[in-house]
């Protein structure tokens, strides 16, 4: 099918883009210094620091570029007492200088993948039809679950019988497959977010221990919405890190086939 080309052939686009030079060293540094800091000085993290670490989250790797993902910067005292009240009242909340709301999104797909179209639309650069079929087509088949997950289930077959003869990717066939979905994409820019503020000689904490609810409701987030983790940042205390890291042995996790 002449829309699928997209998976299997490389278009010829008018287009280079050269990596530039980095230091793996250094990037080292930032991933074995990350840890998960429960307890913060009382030392403000600048402005301008917090929005580049925010900006960073928005460049992570997402399913499609449909970017599934919304970030609250929790700015107000009170707002802040009230989301560590949230969060258990744990000290990497309480202490935090920075908390930051994550929350990734199953409702936005259609109007991103609109703005994909706009994208190719007002570009000087020609994009390939096979692209623009993929926002038009492929984005809509895959991520429709219609009234009662009715088009899901129906996709869902076609896949199944799909299988027997040709590779056939399942896409999200329920609003389950949606939560993965979304998740997955605002968890990338979680990290993207941490290891920034880390680059910056802060720390953060990703916090899951929190009240979904109240923290949905404080938001207004809509049942399509929900906080994917609350990362919280600040400069490390000294009794900031309770233990040592601890891993498992590599090779009770890494394979080979």
């Amino acid at each position: 099918m002449a829309d699928m080309d997209i998976f299997s052939k490389i278009p010829e686009l008018n287009y280079t883009e050269v990596a530039c030079e980095v230091n793996a060293a250094e990037f080292e540094k930032i991933i074995y210094s990350r840890r998960s800091v429960r307890v913060y000085k009382d030392e403000p993290i600048p402005n301008d620091i917090v929005e580049k670490c925010l900006d960073a989250a928005l460049l992570a790797p997402n399913s499609s570029n449909l970017q599934p993902w919304e970030f609250y910067r929790v700015v107000s005292p009170e707002n802040k007492k009230l989301v560590a009240k949230y969060c258990l009242n744990q000290p990497a909340a309480r202490t935090a200088q920075e908390i930051i709301i994550c929350v990734a999104r199953r409702d936005t797909w259609k109007k991103h993948a609109k703005q994909m179209l706009e994208h190719f639309e007002n570009s000087n650069q020609q994009a390939p039809a096979s692209v623009i079929s993929y926002y038009s087509k492929i984005v809509y088949f895959a991520n429709t679950v219609g009234p009662c997950g009715i088009v899901g289930l129906l996709k869902k077959t076609f896949t199944f019988f799909s299988r027997f003869s040709k590779v056939a990717p399942g896409g999200n066939s329920s609003i389950s497959d949606l939560r993965v979905w979304m998740h997955k994409s605002t968890a990338l820019a979680c990290e993207n977010l941490m290891l920034a503020f880390r680059a910056y000689g802060y720390d953060s904490c990703p916090m899951e221990g929190f009240d979904e609810k109240k923290i949905s409701k404080l938001l207004k987030l809509p049942r399509s919405a929900e906080p994917c983790m609350i990362i919280s940042a600040g400069k490390r205390s000294d009794n900031g890190v309770y233990g040592e890291r601890v891993r498992f042995p590599r090779e009770q996790f890494i394979k080979e086939i």
